[in-house]
């Protein structure tokens, strides 16, 4: 692990999980029973200055992915939904950074960085999700601004953002694919955040819908123009892709640290439930497969650093997704097991890791997009 990170990058870590495990950890089942929004979570990493690590420095922040995802593997091992703050926040990054005009980056991003401002990115709709050039939202010219109508689901952290960055289609009825990204602000006359949805996992930072009857926007909220703006939109997706995959190498993580320490403490027919051969090949399949995680996650972190784009960083954001977050499944699946009957009480955490893994499967690109962006990258 350390043959990725420098000096500063393990001090990150270290720090990030100290106060994990001492303050984080004895709120997290909390957050995850009441699905409230920890505002006390997200003044703690306010405090600590973590919104920063992927800012460029002129922005406040360290310009390092890596450090991003470690700090977020740090705190998704002990509660997904703290962690989750902090992808909330940076999501927006990679749209504003690739096609924002040098106003909207003033405008956003030290307030991003800071705490100050809180964002959302709304792709998703109730007849495309996984469909991206098939958004049905449209925008369309006003004078010297644009009109958006139309509609969008699962928006997460929508509900307390300031802004939203909404795509939109901008091209003819029958046009596919012609997207672009709009940032629309709260208070927006037409912008309605719909009620907060019921959801498996992820409990704590709300998903929203969204609605949109002829809101009216000026000019400068398109990011980059119409012909640029679905490659903005993807480019979004790609750089913030190695954060959710360090959501899932975090999540195996704490998986296996909960079931650790319960079978060393369980006995049966005579021994420790951890002396079984099963259960030790069990769990050195969990630690061989986090760890597998673990090195594409950062070796995908560390091309965003180095500023690889392009079809390379797809690849690589592709794989490090698609293997970290199927990994985080079948060791949250392997923990429960493990974990026989206490692992489906709520008393025990280790099932909030399971719903969690779940929801980490189907957001920011599914992964059987991911397969394809792999075969296709491959075979085309």
């Amino acid at each position: 692990m350390s043959g990725w990170l420098n000096e500063d990058q393990i001090q990150v870590q270290n720090l990030v999980r100290r106060v994990a495990r001492e303050r984080v950890a004895p709120r997290a089942q909390e957050i995850d029973l009441t699905a409230e929004y920890p505002h006390d979570m997200f003044e703690l990493i306010r405090e600590l200055g973590l919104f920063t690590l992927p800012f460029p420095p002129e922005y406040g922040g360290t310009g390092s992915m890596l450090s991003a995802c470690v700090a977020v593997e740090e705190l998704g091992r002990v509660c997904y939904n703290t962690a989750y703050l902090l992808v909330v926040q940076w999501v927006p990054i990679g749209a504003i950074l690739a096609g924002g005009t040098p106003e909207q980056k003033q405008k956003y991003l030290p307030g991003l960085a800071s705490g100050d401002l809180r964002g959302a990115l709304s792709l998703t709709e109730p007849q495309s999700g996984s469909d991206v050039a098939g958004i049905r939202t449209r925008a369309k010219r006003d004078g010297q601004g644009w009109r958006l109508s139309g509609s969008k689901i699962w928006c997460t952290n929508s509900g307390m953002a300031d802004f939203v960055l909404v795509a939109a289609r901008t091209g003819e009825d029958d046009q596919r694919g012609k997207i672009n990204l709009f940032v629309v602000e709260k208070g927006t006359p037409g912008f309605e955040v719909g009620r907060k949805e019921d959801k498996i996992g992820a409990r704590g930072v709300p998903s929203h819908a969204l609605f949109f009857d002829n809101c009216y926007l000026p000019a400068e909220a398109m990011l980059g123009d119409e012909e640029t703006g679905f490659r903005v939109a993807m480019a979004a997706l790609n750089d913030s892709r190695p954060i959710i995959g360090a959501r899932g190498v975090g999540l195996a993580q704490g998986a296996i640290d909960h079931t650790i320490e319960f079978i060393k403490s369980r006995r049966a027919f005579g021994q420790a439930v951890s002396d079984f051969q099963g259960v030790r090949w069990m769990i050195a399949d969990m630690v061989i497969q986090t760890q597998a995680s673990r090195n594409l996650v950062y070796e995908a972190a560390a091309a965003v650093d180095a500023g690889v784009t392009g079809k390379a960083l797809a690849q690589l954001s592709a794989i490090s997704k698609c293997h970290a977050t199927d990994t985080a499944m079948k060791v949250a699946t392997d923990a429960v097991q493990l974990f026989g009957a206490a692992g489906v009480s709520n008393e025990y955490p280790i099932n909030r890791y399971f719903r969690d893994a779940k929801v980490l499967q189907i957001i920011e690109g599914t992964n059987q997009i991911q397969r394809n962006i792999v075969a296709r990258n491959v075979l085309d």
